[in-house]
């Protein structure tokens, strides 16, 4: 039994959010600032609201004592590529 959320249970723009993330936080190691997320969804007010909305739907977390750090809880192979 998988504890990890699927697929089905995130939106198309929550899916472009994750993978977004996913990816960058491979590359660099860090979560994406804000004004990163911001510039790439050219959005800035909205950027903070999907996250709180991916945290309270169980898709992401913070990790526990390091900062700007945020665990994908969804398995890569169920994000958009």
């Amino acid at each position: 039994m998988s504890l990890e959320p699927s697929a089905q249970s995130f939106t198309e723009k929550q899916g472009q959010y994750l993978a977004f993330i996913y990816t960058y936080a491979h590359m660099f190691d860090a979560r994406p600032p804000r004004p990163t997320c911001s510039a790439t969804f050219r959005l800035a007010a909205s950027v903070h609201q999907m996250i709180v909305t991916l945290e309270r739907n169980g898709l992401i977390r913070p990790s526990p004592g390091v900062a700007r750090s945020i665990q994908i809880l969804v398995a890569p192979s169920d994000l958009p590529s």
